[in-house]
């Protein structure tokens, strides 16, 4: 049995600037990695929270709920609040990008950026991730076929309280989009399911600032930050960032 080793939160110190990073659901902060030390080259401090349960077995992440992940994020905003920063902008992906929103909606931020931001999810569809993800981390510890069909049983019973919950609040976010009036920059995968750019295309036309953007990247998918548009969308993030009223 391997023991899988599990990922941490970054903090990448550089100039008065902050970025919190927000990564997605059931992905870890690996996500943020390259665009946290792309910004840092440019002289921003970038912080990425990594949410409860994440990058651990799958069973332990179903303990934990929305409320404990949003609890993360605002412990990461607080960091960078204690560390001095009085200008902090928070880009997001995926569930990342629904907090980044929630982030938009509650606090004082100086930009947002969204990435891959689903309008709607169902239950049954956040439990399907949960199983991929499951699968995929028994894989990795090197258990057998039949442990992993074992596992994946007893997985399927355990109760998806959170689930229901995650799409509730998704939900509860796109109601109170038109709070957002901070600068925006929403970025979305052509090569993704066509929701998410419908979902880009919503909050673009429901915030209330007029310092808004909307793009897609002909090369990506889901995890954007990873993809093929890499460099292109790294350098629009920076441009967005650099053209911020800070």
């Amino acid at each position: 049995m391997i023991k899988l080793v599990p990922p941490k939160p970054f903090f990448y110190k550089g100039g008065e600037k902050a970025v919190l990073l927000l990564h997605s659901f059931t992905s870890n902060t690996m996500d943020m990695k390259k665009l946290g030390k792309y910004l840092h080259k440019e002289n921003y401090s970038c912080y990425a929270p990594l949410y409860s349960g994440h990058g651990l077995t799958p069973e332990e992440l179903l303990t934990y709920s929305p409320s404990d992940w949003w609890q993360d994020v605002l412990n990461g905003y607080q960091l960078l609040k204690d560390e001095g920063f009085k200008k902090i902008a928070v880009i997001g992906l995926s569930l990342g990008g629904i907090f980044a929103l929630k982030v938009g909606q509650e606090l004082d931020v100086n930009g947002v950026v969204t990435m891959s931001v689903p309008n709607h999810r169902e239950a049954s569809f956040l439990q399907k991730r949960v199983s991929f993800y499951a699968k995929r981390y028994k894989q990795l510890e090197g258990k057998t076929e039949e442990q992993i069909d074992l596992e994946m049983k007893l997985l399927q019973n355990m109760p998806i309280s959170s689930l229901v919950e995650f799409q509730q609040l998704i939900d509860a976010i796109m109601d109170h989009v038109s709070l957002i009036t901070s600068p925006i920059c929403i970025l979305y995968g052509e090569l993704d399911e066509p929701l998410y750019k419908e979902s880009a295309e919503t909050i673009f036309r429901s915030v209330t600032t007029n310092q808004k953007t909307i793009k897609g990247y002909p090369n990506s998918k889901h995890l954007m930050t990873l993809g093929n548009d890499i460099n292109d969308i790294n350098k629009d993030i920076l441009l967005f960032l650099n053209n911020l009223t800070w």
